[in-house]
């Protein structure tokens, strides 16, 4: 595979990357000239031991040394601008080469996974297990995609045009490229971030996630139009409903949000029909078809509501389906059960949203409810939980002196309106984020139920628990205890099918408490719900908040998902994604196909096979803790450094990425002026690591951890976990990919720093042991040496952005040094952000 990789991306990505330099545009030859001289000045200095203050000045002294200081700028921004169409270029290469550097039918796919039922006599349990099995993709409006939506149309044409080896095309699709700005003018508002995610739901997931359900259920010899589970695969959606992540989204974005995914749906509905009255021409059946199409055109385009649900329509469909085999044998059949399961899949809401708020946001509601009402809030948490449940009826929203307080009571009554308009599958979550204890869950449940019911009804909404801290995931088992115990919320769960939804977050638990001890937390965590729930006959469906990168969970998505073992509920895989993971790995139809199949055979195989190797034994638990233990301590010691937040602040681009337009939603969660590390959001946090290439959040502690057991004469042990835990494989794994995309030589200057040079250190001699202890216990010779082509991918995006990543720390580097702020400096951090990241894919 990786000879594949060097022929059809590799090489493939030099002969394209000399088209550049042919294009019309002014002073490109020189910038693509000097470029790949800066990139070789770069990578020799950094060998060196230079600075990248002193490897710029090199370079402009020894090229170009008449040039003023304005023209060495000018030519800086042009190559953060040449190299940000190199990313795009090689990114459209990697993507056109999809097929060939990855086995679609191999491991993972579902071609594999129906051949291995098979052969082991399994197809009756997998049909079965399908049968109520779901896997739940959340698309999420976290702002880590830097590319506005019209060079990501650019992207997808050049793409196609590269896979025809169609030269013309291309150089055309570059030039285009080379006069389209990558940046946003202005921020773009929470409803166009929803508008840019339903083009994914448009383009890609329509597609793909039919495609795979009518090829799985035609392998299975299953009926398509029979088939009793359309939730098998399912889009979440979280712009326009998630009020956490973004303070700015109204009560109004979300029913405009809603009423765009109606309305698109719709379309897709409408393109489908067109083509199928083409092919059932049929007396009898025509007319019925035709009726459809204009129903839907109505509905759409005229405001007519024929269809109101997608029950209605699905009558029709299946009144014309009994019409086709009564009066033409079923001829085209297949395409109209193919439509009709998209139809159940799809519904008339397309994606699921689902509506969050911070915890502590309820508090401050509840708290102006009971002065508002005459009351003073109870002191003891039981109190306080009796106090809100003798709430019969909340004060007038208008009542309410506190804006935010009125729309978030408008935000929970809208939640009733859009299931209205669009089916209760629109909306039927809240999430509280920052969950703590049992009020948390308890006042969000009265919050809803006297908004949206009348007092006798159920009601139509699930209560989700979001638990992220270390703290937060350890006491959660009891959290849930004592609410399946909860009279009231227990007959809510029975009217809810015994099914709670628990949300994990990866996020804040890397923040808090590092990468080793905050992936082992979660999946204890996991096991204990599991236990706590099966005692309450309630099922346990786990919702992981989970990023791009491993700093956030993210990495090798099948392997973490095969690996949960016996102990961990499997009823469905819900996770989240967001910004380049949507688009490298989701945002083309085969990549999207290939990834989702991953994740539904890792939620199978994990049913149907449960070896030695994904379930860990009381030994390897205890090392596992162990491990963890010591991790915890050194990550924890790294934390409260006082140094850390300062060089957050002070020295990384963490300042910058409120000012990259690319997402609505604010740097912190707190309002005061200086910078906390509780307030901090996590993409800007990871993102900063990032950015200075050093990925704290993605390793710190596992070196560490594993050099205690050495000295302790157990590394053996380590090893034999390594080898027998596909668990702890997979968190390894992906900590090796955060360091293969550490360059710590870029910062090396600030070993010098009178401010920060401990710092720098600490972080440095963590990485190398890091480096040296994963090597050791993986027993590869390099870092990634078990997966070549990723290896070769990240090495060939870093070599493309060193010019970036050096422009980036000469700015920092120059400032930091000169004590003063520099508007062309502070412009050149902020213009390498965006390269730098994009190559990446997954870096923020």
């Amino acid at each position: 595979m990786i000879k594949t990789y060097d022929t059809e991306v590799a090489k493939r990505f030099t002969i394209y990357n000399s088209l550049f330099l042919d294009l019309p545009f002014d002073d490109i030859y020189r910038t693509g000239t000097f470029l790949p001289l800066l990139g070789t000045f770069c990578q020799e200095g950094f060998e060196k031991g230079l600075s990248p203050k002193e490897i710029i000045s090199d370079f402009f002294e020894e090229l170009l040394p008449n040039h003023t200081e304005k023209d060495r700028q000018q030519l800086l921004f042009q190559m953060i601008q040449y190299v940000e169409r190199q990313v795009v270029l090689f990114d459209s290469i990697e993507d056109a080469a999809y097929e060939k550097i990855n086995d679609l039918n191999g491991k993972g796919s579902i071609k594999a996974l129906i051949n291995r039922a098979d052969n082991d006599r399994k197809r009756e349990e997998l049909i079965e297990k399908l049968k109520n099995f779901s896997v739940r993709l959340t698309l999420t409006a976290h702002p880590t995609q830097f590319y506005p939506g019209n060079v990501l149309s650019i992207i997808t044409d050049l793409e196609k045009a590269i896979r025809r080896d169609d030269l013309g095309s291309i150089n055309l699709y570059l030039q285009q490229l080379g006069k389209t700005p990558f940046i946003n003018r202005e921020k773009p508002s929470p409803y166009e971030e929803a508008v840019s995610l339903i083009w994914y739901l448009e383009n890609v997931f329509y597609q793909s996630i039919s495609d795979i359900m009518t090829r799985l259920l035609n392998s299975l010899e299953q009926p398509l139009h029979e088939w009793e589970n359309p939730g098998l695969l399912k889009i979440g959606f979280w712009p326009g409903g998630d009020r956490d992540g973004n303070p700015f989204v109204t009560h109004e974005t979300t029913k405009q949000v809603a009423e765009r995914l109606k309305k698109w749906i719709l379309r897709c509905y409408y393109r489908d029909m067109r083509v199928i009255r083409r092919r059932l021409t049929f007396q009898h059946v025509a007319e019925l078809v035709l009726k459809i199409e204009k129903g839907i055109y109505s509905t759409l385009f005229e405001g007519v509501e024929i269809y109101t649900s997608k029950e209605q329509l699905l009558e029709d469909l299946f009144e014309a389906r009994v019409a086709l085999i009564k009066h033409h044998n079923g001829l085209f059949l297949d395409i109209l059960d193919e439509f009709i399961l998209k139809v159940k899949i799809f519904g008339f809401h397309f994606a699921y949203m689902d509506m969050r708020q911070d915890s502590r946001k309820h508090d401050a509601l509840w708290e102006e409810a009971f002065e508002l009402l005459g009351k003073d809030w109870a002191e003891s948490e039981a109190d306080q939980i009796q106090q809100i449940f003798e709430v019969g009826k909340l004060p007038d929203i208008a009542d309410f002196k506190d804006e935010f307080h009125q729309e978030m009571l408008k935000s929970i009554q809208c939640i009733g309106e859009v299931q209205e308009s669009n089916g209760e599958d629109v909306l039927h979550r809240y999430i509280i984020s920052n969950s703590q204890s049992a009020k948390h869950i308890l006042e969000v449940y009265q919050l809803n139920r006297l908004l949206l019911t009348d007092g006798s009804s159920s009601l139509p909404l699930d209560i989700v628990p979001l638990f992220e801290t270390i703290e937060d995931l350890a006491a959660a088992p009891d959290i849930m205890r004592y609410l399946y115990g909860f009279d009231t919320y227990r007959h809510h769960l029975r009217s809810r099918g015994d099914k709670q939804t628990i949300m994990l977050g990866f996020s804040d638990g890397t923040k808090d408490g590092g990468y080793l001890t905050a992936n082992w937390s979660i999946l204890k965590a996991k096991e204990e719900l599991t236990r706590a729930s099966r005692e309450f006959g309630i099922e346990v469906v786990f919702f992981d908040g989970r990023g791009g990168p491993p700093a956030r969970g993210g990495g090798n998505m099948h392997n973490f998902y095969a690996s949960m073992g016996r102990n961990v509920e499997n009823a469905e895989i819900q996770v989240t994604i967001q910004g380049q993971t949507i688009s490298s790995n989701y945002g083309k139809r085969v990549s999207c196909i290939y990834n989702f199949e991953q994740l539904l055979s890792a939620g199978m195989e994990n049913h149907l096979y449960s070896d030695e190797e994904k379930n860990l034994n009381e030994a390897q638990r205890e090392l596992i803790q162990e491990l963890a233990d010591e991790a915890y301590e050194s990550y924890k010691v790294f934390k409260s450094d006082p140094k850390f937040v300062p060089y957050l602040e002070h020295v990384t681009p963490l300042k910058y990425f409120g000012m990259t337009n690319i997402g609505s939603r604010p740097l912190k969660r707190g309002k005061g002026e200086g910078l906390k590390f509780e307030d901090l959001r996590a993409i800007p946090f990871v993102g900063s690591w990032a950015q200075m290439k050093q990925n704290i959040p993605g390793f710190y502690g596992v070196g560490t951890a594993i050099d205690t057991m050495q000295k302790q004469g157990r590394l053996e042990e380590v090893k034999q976990l390594y080898e027998n835990s596909l668990f702890f494989r997979a968190l390894l794994g992906n900590s090796m990919q955060s360091l293969k995309k550490c360059f710590y030589p870029a910062t090396a200057y600030l070993k010098e720093n009178e401010e920060y040079g401990d710092f720098w250190d600490k972080m440095h001699e963590e990485y190398q042991l890091s480096i040296q202890k994963l090597i050791e216990v993986s027993g590869q010779k390099e870092l990634m040496e078990d997966n070549p082509v990723s290896s070769q991918s990240i090495a060939i995006r870093e070599r493309i952005v060193l010019p970036l990543i050096t422009i980036q720390q000469f700015a920092i580097q120059s400032m930091l040094e000169s004590g003063k702020q520099d508007k062309i400096l502070q412009r050149l951090i902020l213009r390498s952000m965006f390269g730098i990241i994009n190559a990446a894919r997954n870096a923020a």
